[in-house]
């Protein structure tokens, strides 16, 4: 079976690239381990602080974004890294080839419950002589050149593109290895799951509410099939399902908050995942154009998001 840095060398993958995938995946397994020693390595519960966008740090968040940032800042083809744990950008190398965009636990909610959380990446490529500066990260997401995102659950897994296809990687314990297990990962145009946070139903639009209310209906509605709600309350553990067995994943602007224009990170979570989709015959949107398209005008900007099956994610854009 293939490892990961035979599936690098063999493919058109440059070598600097290579080189920041492997910093990067080397890091989300050590981050595994220690989500593995939980209590017994004192790691659940809170840091007691907050990150720039407001939301009550974990310890594991202080944790594992303090690794991948000294872990990448030290590689030599990083020229700067964005993390939704750190108020602004991070310059390293200036001779760097490279740009990293880092949600570094995603579901961190789901920590202290042992459930799943992963580490989510996106990676541009942008050469210069001068040290880098926030405006150079503010890059549509159809020009990355890699995006994925380790999920750890019973077992720890890579997820990556590099722009030709979507290969899923396990990592081998006994080996210290990601081994490839799925190749040419592929999303079926047609589904009857959806996975959104029903919780939030009085604060979506009513287009929004009539779209998830038909779904509801199932068989006796006018969508005439049964749908099946799931919802792991981690992006990484919901488009990593989607992935496996087809879905739609929504999460959508809601007037709970009407200054935020959505949930969700375009940088550290939408533009990736968007990607990941896409390579698999998957569609990416906001409620008015595709998440790819968008160019940005912060690092820690939201937005909605509607991605997952193309034809489910049609019918609901359609609303």
């Amino acid at each position: 079976m293939q490892n990961l840095p035979d599936v690098l060398a063999a493919s058109a993958t440059p070598k600097t690239l290579q080189d920041v995938l492997t910093v990067t995946t080397d890091t989300c397994i050590a981050i595994s381990d220690a989500l593995k020693q939980g209590s017994l390595a004192g790691i659940l519960g809170m840091a007691g602080n907050e990150n720039v966008q407001g939301e009550e740090q974990k310890k594991l968040d202080v944790i594992s974004n303090d690794m991948l940032k000294e872990a990448l800042v030290a590689c030599p083809s990083v020229r700067a890294i964005a993390s939704e744990e750190e108020d602004y950008i991070v310059p390293a190398n200036t001779q760097g080839e490279y740009f990293i965009a880092f949600d570094p636990l995603d579901g961190s909610s789901n920590i202290d419950i042992n459930a799943m959380v992963g580490t989510i990446f996106s990676i541009y490529r942008q050469t210069g002589d001068k040290p880098a500066v926030e405006e150079d990260f503010l890059i549509p997401g159809k020009e990355q050149v890699a995006a994925g995102y380790v999920l750890y659950g019973p077992s720890t897994m890579l997820v990556l593109t590099t722009g030709d296809g979507v290969n899923m990687f396990t990592y081998d314990p006994t080996k210290n290895v990601f081994t490839l297990t799925n190749q040419n990962v592929q999303v079926g145009k047609d589904t009857q799951e959806f996975a959104i946070n029903m919780s939030n139903q009085r604060f979506w639009s009513t287009n929004m509410q009539n779209y998830v209310n038909d779904l509801v209906k199932g068989k006796e509605g006018i969508r005439d099939k049964n749908f099946n709600m799931r919802w792991v309350a981690a992006m990484v553990g919901d488009v990593h399902r989607i992935l496996c067995r087809g879905g739609i994943f929504i999460y959508p602007w809601d007037n709970k908050d009407p200054s935020k224009a959505g949930k969700l990170r375009l940088m550290y979570e939408a533009n990736p995942m968007a990607m990941l989709l896409e390579q698999a015959g998957g569609k990416a949107h906001t409620h008015t154009q595709r998440i790819l398209d968008i160019q940005p005008e912060a690092i820690h900007q939201r937005v909605a998001v509607i991605l997952g099956a193309a034809n489910e994610v049609d019918k609901c854009l359609s609303y």
